[in-house]
């Protein structure tokens, strides 16, 4: 499928699929798809946030946009979208921008010792409001003071720590939307307020959020949802490589980490996302992919970006002369191409995405893309795409050992 800003590919070959089970997911995936679009404006789920703008009044931001340096504050899906917003539009971004994302002592002793406290912004967002690790960071920083003007809390707008913290010190609080999940908040206020006041233009990351459910956008969308179900179902393909050949899309491939392990890893299903790294890879795990356990697809991204680096081959020997002239980026995509190669000559599931624009528009897309894909997956091998069972159920220890 082609479009202005991506380019996605599938070479996952009926080899892999069993064929009664794809003429079983065809006729489930038509259903779901109509009644995503019935419900989409309707219903208070979290794919109600591809329809919605956002909740917050950009007014009340206005005299937030002053700060230069800006702390986030969040865990998991709070956090790694603003992470992957950043990472994708640095060079877009004038400020000095710090995440807060572990519980990590020396990173936050540093940061102390960094940073004037008075004249950064804390951004600190969980959905609960009572996130361990969200609430242990934000207090080690001892910035709460009553009124503080440079503090902004992002929950669900009931009983919790960060709502009653808002209330007792007077701090400006934005409400969290309670339908939406927050590996799935990344185009509300959880992803949105900090790219604003990053100096970015939220509206383009909206602008497409709704395309790949229209007619002329679905067939790659449902080819790969189908595919991908199918190979979850049969339990042999356990394992999901995100082959990265752009450092700006690493923050968004842990999103996307998150968001399939999350909303897929259930029933003994579910594939477990891993993001490597190429080149780098190719000299420690390539022998692996390529001779060891057929139990994985491979999802290559790239990003066509302007090289300005040439390779000077006037101290090199004849037989390295075939690098005259090249720049940086040729060669790193030549070595992705000798890789789709070998995959394709050893018989190798994979997909590959090409980011053809570096912009907010193509990011947003990116992010409703693979929203609704994971959405399709769980909903077509009959999983609950929205919830974590699990790890509520380690919260909840968690809290009974430190009681």
């Amino acid at each position: 499928m082609k479009n202005y800003n991506i380019i996605n590919k599938n070479s996952i070959s009926s080899d892999y699929l069993k064929q009664d089970n794809q003429k079983k997911f065809s006729r489930k995936f038509d259903q779901i798809y109509k009644n995503i679009l019935k419900t989409l404006d309707k219903k208070k789920n979290s794919l109600h946030v591809l329809s919605e703008r956002f909740n917050f009044n950009l007014k009340d931001l206005k005299k937030f946009k002053k700060f230069k340096t800006i702390v986030i504050i969040g865990m998991g899906g709070s956090i790694l979208g603003s992470e992957a917003i950043f990472n994708f539009l640095s060079d877009k971004i004038k400020k000095e921008v710090y995440f807060l994302d572990d519980i990590d002592e020396v990173k936050i002793l540093k940061l102390k010792k960094k940073i004037f406290m008075n004249r950064s912004l804390f951004l600190v967002i969980s959905k609960s409001g009572n996130t361990i690790e969200t609430l242990v960071n934000f207090l080690s920083l001892g910035v709460i003071k009553k009124n503080s003007k440079n503090i902004i809390l992002i929950s669900d707008k009931k009983n919790n720590s960060l709502y009653n913290l808002s209330k007792k010190y007077n701090l400006c609080f934005i409400k969290h939307k309670s339908f939406v999940g927050g590996r799935y908040s990344v185009l509300s206020e959880v992803g949105l307020v900090p790219a604003y006041l990053l100096g970015l233009n939220i509206y383009k990351l909206r602008i497409n959020s709704k395309k790949y459910l229209k007619k002329n956008n679905i067939t790659f969308l449902k080819e790969s949802s189908i595919k991908l179900a199918n190979m979850i179902s049969q339990k042999r393909y356990n394992n999901l490589i995100f082959l990265n050949y752009a450092p700006k899309l690493e923050k968004f491939l842990y999103w996307c980490q998150q968001l399939l392990a999350e909303s897929l890893g259930k029933k003994k299903m579910g594939f477990l996302p891993t993001i490597s790294n190429t080149p780098k890879d190719h000299h420690s795990l390539l022998q692996l992919y390529l001779e060891g356990p057929k139990d994985k697809i491979f999802h290559i991204f790239s990003l066509e970006e302007k090289s300005k680096l040439k390779i000077d081959t006037k101290v090199l020997s004849n037989s390295m002369k075939y690098l005259k002239n090249k720049t940086l980026l040729k060669i790193k995509i030549a070595q992705k191409n000798a890789l789709i190669t070998a995959f394709k000559k050893n018989n190798i599931p994979f997909r590959e995405t090409i980011i053809k624009k570096n912009d907010e528009q193509t990011l947003g897309e990116l992010f409703s893309y693979y929203i609704l894909e994971t959405v399709l997956i769980g909903k077509l091998i009959n999983i609950n795409p929205f919830d974590q069972p699990a790890v509520e159920q380690v919260k909840k220890f968690t809290k009974k050992i430190l009681t």
